[in-house]
């Protein structure tokens, strides 16, 4: 019972991962960088203090206890995490949309499962999954075996997205398809983003666009306000950027183990005051979580910030022409829903531990479902059937993979 509620808190989390930057698209009249942050500073600052402080009484006196070291490393995954999600853009820059986000969410879910339990093979501590337990049990074996399958699952869905660019590329070429028509701009100063999500979760998320500036010539966008055309694919450099965003961006995890004496302190206090429980402390890592957060807002709020000067955008935040309060409320929610994925990850968690499992299912559904929100949102309208089976097959390689490392989980318990 405990590993399908485990699975069950994962997929919520997934769900709101793959689902968050819904109310962003609805926002009108401002520049990314300005929505983002604003709804940054919900998911990084105002919100996750909420959190642990409706969960854990007292999570302030746990953090100014902690050790300085503990807490610094910390601090570092979270910022390190957040570097992950801006070089993701360079990543997808390079090598494409399709391309990009599939070897750049294939390794962090690889490292973000891995390295812990080859980090705890060489520094043993009580209840840590070594590798070497891993690949010498039958449930570490199945659960590899889920993160292989999971990983195929993506490469297809990463080849239906290079079919799928591919034929809305030809579409255009002949002066037909689906594909946005060009927007004529005198000035590039401001980009409007009007595009659809491809990557979430750890990645952060980011959206691509099609713009022109003076001349009708198609210009990709990313989520980090990064611009690129169709000419700049240079696969080695671009493998070289997914490679660094892959690995940074698995840092969250690296994070929550780097703060688990926090949740640890969460976990025993939470025991001590409810002496007859047997299971563990549900919100336990809602503690980390805040520190793990800063870090994040820390890459985040520079990154946006500098974008805003470039770009001349400060004067989104209180432009009248613009749905103010609407725009506001909006980032808020998309924020908060941002959050919810590592508060129901951390429930998820306390069922099936910090192991390669959490992540790995944390990182499936989060693929699953934005593929799902892509399929409803029309977005592989047009497409040939052989494009859409792929992409279907990949969906379901990604549920299979789920089913594998669940039945792992069972195994081990």
């Amino acid at each position: 019972m405990q590993v399908i509620l485990g699975v069950i808190f994962h997929f919520i989390g997934g769900f709101a991962s793959g689902s968050f930057y819904m109310p962003y698209k609805k926002v009108r009249g401002w520049a990314w960088e300005s929505y983002w942050i604003v709804g940054g500073l919900f998911s990084w600052l105002i919100v996750p203090p909420l959190a642990a402080a409706l969960t854990i009484p007292d999570f302030w006196a746990i953090i100014s206890q902690t050790g300085g070291s503990t807490l610094f490393y910390t601090y570092l995954f979270g910022l390190l995490w957040g570097i992950g999600g801006l070089t993701y853009g360079l990543g997808v820059r390079y090598l494409g949309v399709s391309l990009g986000s599939s070897i750049i969410l294939g390794l962090c879910m690889v490292f973000g499962a891995l390295i812990p339990s080859v980090y705890y093979q060489f520094n043993p501590q009580a209840g840590k999954d070594t590798i070497g337990a891993i690949v010498s049990s039958a449930w570490g074996l199945t659960v590899l075996a889920g993160l292989a399958v999971c990983v195929l699952g993506i490469v297809l869905c990463g080849k239906a997205g290079t079919m799928k660019e591919a034929q809305l590329k030809t579409s255009s070429d002949e002066g037909g398809g689906d594909t946005p028509k060009p927007v004529m701009r005198k000035q590039p100063a401001m980009v409007e983003e009007g595009g659809n999500p491809v990557a979430t979760g750890p990645l952060q998320g980011a959206a691509y666009a099609e713009i022109a500036v003076e001349k009708p010539v198609a210009v990709a966008v990313d989520g980090h306000g990064i611009k690129a055309t169709a000419t700049e694919y240079k696969f080695g450099l671009g493998l070289t950027v997914a490679i660094i965003s892959g690995v940074l961006s698995a840092c969250f995890n690296f994070g929550l183990e780097a703060g688990k004496p926090m949740a640890e302190v969460a976990n025993n206090l939470w025991k001590g005051a409810n002496p007859a429980a047997t299971t563990e402390f549900l919100y336990q890592n809602n503690v980390t979580y805040v520190v793990i957060l800063w870090g994040g807002l820390t890459t985040n709020f520079i990154w946006c910030m500098l974008l805003n000067a470039r770009n001349k955008t400060f004067g989104d935040y209180a432009n009248k022409r613009t749905p103010l309060l609407r725009n506001y409320l909006l980032s808020a929610l998309a924020g908060t829903t941002w959050f919810l994925q590592f508060f129901f990850y951390g429930m998820g968690e306390s069922k099936l531990g910090n192991g390669a499992s959490s992540w790995i299912l944390h990182m499936s559904f989060i693929i699953l479902v934005a593929n799902v929100w892509g399929i409803v949102a029309k977005e592989w309208k047009g497409v040939t059937p052989k494009t859409r089976s792929t992409l279907i097959v990949g969906v379901l390689t990604i549920i299979a993979a789920v089913l594998i490392v669940g039945y792992g989980n069972y195994l081990k318990g």
